[in-house]
């Protein structure tokens, strides 16, 4: 089986789902991709003066590119709508920082704890260990780490652009912390050829980021084997 390598250029970003969008690549079932990728905020890390620094992407289209940075799509030869696309998650491997943002916008979890618009937002700039699985904030504050992508998913069959934040039948941003190494993910394939994306990669999140944050990051390897059953 063969191993192809998806970089975050321009041509092979978006920040939508459409079944209409051509695919970076195409495989063979049983192929494995390893994928680099953004933040949810199309970041990336560069060494600067100063270390290791979070850069913005861009160019970006304010239209297409609005919703989180994906890599892909990724055609599978073969694949129909009725089929089930699996995906094993292989190696992960988180940038050496990461961040977290909460507070200042309006969700039933800040207007509870009285953090909604115009509150400010409350920054964590965190420096991620990949070797030993710990991040560490500006604070001093410590965790262990347990690396996933939030969005793995292919568009659904309906005409036109969809945005990447809720999660539908085949995957999207499904925000789920069990996704980590070693699980399988299976996904119902809704469009000819399935045309998968991913991005969104978090160190660490609690059940389905229901609370709004977690600790966002781009990930410097997401290794993905992509299957066909009927």
């Amino acid at each position: 089986m063969a191993i192809h390598t998806v970089e975050p250029t321009r041509e092979n970003l978006h920040g939508h789902f459409s079944p209409d969008l051509p695919p970076i690549l195409t495989i063979d079932p049983g192929d494995t991709v390893r994928f680099q990728t953004f933040d949810a905020g199309w970041g990336f890390a560069q060494a600067g003066p100063n270390g290791v620094e979070l850069v913005i992407f861009e160019p970006r289209d304010p239209e297409l590119d609005s919703g989180h940075a994906l890599c892909g799509p990724i055609a599978i030869r073969g694949a129909e709508p009725g089929m089930t696309l699996v995906v094993r998650i292989g190696e992960l491997r988180t940038s050496p920082i990461g961040w977290t943002i909460a507070g200042d916008w309006d969700t039933e979890v800040n207007t509870f704890l009285r953090l909604g618009e115009g509150t400010g937002r409350n920054h964590l700039n965190w420096d991620l260990d990949r070797e030993a699985l710990l991040g560490r904030d500006q604070h001093g504050h410590r965790v262990s780490l347990s690396p996933f992508m939030g969005l793995i998913g292919m568009p659904s069959a309906e005409p036109g652009r969809h945005p990447t934040s809720p999660p539908r039948p085949t995957g999207g941003n499904i925000d789920c912390k069990e996704l980590v190494s070693g699980s399988t993910l299976y996904l119902p394939i809704a469009v000819p050829g399935g045309l998968v994306s991913t991005g969104d990669g978090h160190a660490l999140q609690g059940d389905g980021e229901v609370s709004g944050v977690a600790i966002e990051c781009p990930m410097d390897l997401v290794e993905l084997t992509f299957e066909l059953r009927d």
